[in-house]
């Protein structure tokens, strides 16, 4: 019998962009001054400081994207150590600078700024090929797998605030599905240092409403993600939702994610998956 492999597909999502920004706007809008100055798991940040982080993302995409606008960087940029540098200095020089905005003025820049980059996302050829999604791999990635990233960075710097203050979680599965199957494609980046016999296979498995599973299988030059396959796995990984999308953003150490963890199988092929960040970090 021939061997089963399914590939994962495209993740589409423009169209999500309204909808999670009109949940942003329910959210910062019902927060009381003291909600606004609450520390989050971003480091040194407030709710309002992650807040002016969001506007900052969607100034810098329109001006830089959309409108071309892009003005050399400060300092060379010739590694990735360099470009988490170059970006978390550029993010902290924005959100020190802009601190003056009231929350009422930041409610409605992000309300203007919104919309648009949505239109915008939704204007681009999803299956052409784009900039790298650094922590994927150094190479061109398809459109999608970047407006994805964007998603990401937007839905997960929301549930930053809704944790800080105390907020429901952002985890309908309309929502939060798109995010974790984003973040499981940084895997075979994750894993390209490892080295495994062809046909190792790891099953990854996300527990929760959003979760899902998907296979990391050893081909005969890669590590390729797959979400079906006759192969039998050599190593079983499964994780709560809440504890995964907290250790791919950096929110949790990956000794605190393995605790949360159960692992069958091979325990040397685990260690990676701990490893993976799916945000520049």
């Amino acid at each position: 019998m021939p061997q089963e492999r399914t590939p994962p597909q495209p993740i589409l999502l423009h169209d999500r962009f309204n909808e999670i920004r009109t949940l942003l706007l329910e959210l910062l809008n019902s927060l009381s001054p003291d909600d606004w100055q609450q520390p989050t798991a971003a480091p040194l940040w407030s709710v309002k400081d992650v807040a002016l982080h969001l506007l900052g993302g969607d100034l810098s995409n329109l001006s830089r994207r959309r409108d071309q606008h892009r003005p050399p960087p400060d300092s060379p940029i010739d590694s990735y150590q360099d470009l988490v540098a170059f970006i978390n200095r550029h993010n902290a020089d924005w959100v020190r600078a802009s601190r003056r905005i009231s929350p009422h003025l930041l409610c409605d820049l992000l309300a203007f700024t919104g919309p648009q980059l949505a239109t915008y996302f939704a204007s681009l050829d999803p299956f052409a090929l784009g900039d790298p999604v650094d922590w994927a791999g150094p190479d061109p990635a398809p459109v999608w797998l970047d407006i994805a990233r964007e998603y990401t960075e937007q839905w997960h710097h929301q549930q930053q605030i809704r944790d800080a203050t105390h907020r429901p979680p952002l985890y309908t599965p309309h929502l939060f599905a798109l995010v974790l199957d984003t973040f499981l494609r940084a895997m075979p980046h994750s894993y390209s240092n490892t080295a495994a016999p062809e046909g190792t296979t790891i099953h990854i498995e996300i527990t929760g409403e959003a979760g899902n599973q998907w296979f990391l299988e050893r081909s005969s030059t890669s590590w390729e993600l797959l979400t079906a396959t006759s192969t039998p796995p050599t190593t079983h990984i499964s994780i709560p939702q809440d504890t995964a999308w907290r250790l791919f953003t950096k929110g949790i150490r990956p000794e605190q994610a393995l605790s949360h963890a159960t692992i069958t199988g091979d325990p040397a092929m685990a260690p990676p998956f701990f490893h993976t960040l799916s945000v520049l970090a």
